[in-house]
């Protein structure tokens, strides 16, 4: 990895992927700002992180959060956009709620985030990195998760909008993946029958995401592309 000195911001870092990815940086002796919108006892492991709760249906915790890293920082080295939700169209929620939730989350919050902090990221001395979390459905669609797909769809299209526009200061990339760890309450059956959706039949864990960061950090001449870590599900 190359040396960073400058805050990488990155949503969503109470569980999963961005808590794995808050946890390498720190280690790594990387400034971190993290947002949660839930309290877990795991995040004492990277207190050293500037850690803000932002519940991101909320316009207003948006704005608080941009005016704390505009009031608080001069620069960024990258904002990593890992924040999500999971709402299928079952759920006790409308249509309309369901979709305006997930088009929110995952793309309303990266695109007011790219725009507001857009000087602060052309302020860092090196280039700069965005990196969306987007999902590998957005290829594929799925008839349970409707709204959760086309605003996945949504983040990944940005990758090609905001790299245009941020060019040539800031590389802006997405990763793709599809099961990367399981849950804690999935049971056996659940679990033979995701892990034979893909060639390689496992779950390669946090670790394939962080691996897959530190490369679109370290490059320099890689933007508006997809990284897709789905073990040759799309073959299937």
């Amino acid at each position: 990895m190359v040396n960073i000195s400058k805050p990488i911001l990155i949503t969503g870092v109470g569980k999963r992927i961005g808590f794995a990815l808050s946890k390498h940086f720190i280690q790594h002796g990387i400034p971190v700002i993290g947002t949660y919108r839930t309290y877990y006892d795991n995040l004492e492991e990277i207190s050293d992180a500037d850690l803000i709760k932002c519940d991101f249906y909320k316009q207003e915790d948006l704005n608080h959060l941009i005016d704390h890293v505009k009031s608080n920082y001069t620069s960024l080295r990258g904002i990593i956009h890992n924040a999500s939700d999971w709402l299928p169209e079952t759920s006790k929620h409308s249509p309309e709620d369901i979709f305006n939730k997930m088009m929110m989350v995952h793309a309303g919050v990266p695109y007011q985030l790219n725009l507001a902090l857009k000087t602060l990221l052309e302020n860092c001395e090196s280039t700069t990195d965005i990196i969306n979390i987007t999902d590998y459905v957005v290829d594929k669609g799925s008839d349970k998760h409707i709204a959760y797909a086309a605003s996945k769809a949504a983040l990944s299209n940005m990758t090609l909008s905001f790299s245009s526009l941020l060019a040539p200061k800031v590389k802006v990339n997405a990763i793709a993946p599809s099961l990367i760890m399981f849950n804690p309450e999935d049971d056996s059956a659940y679990k033979a029958k995701a892990l034979n959706k893909s060639l390689l039949k496992i779950a390669p864990g946090t670790e394939e995401i962080i691996k897959a960061v530190d490369y679109l950090l370290d490059s320099k001449y890689m933007t508006g592309r997809t990284l897709s870590l789905d073990g040759g599900r799309h073959i299937r």
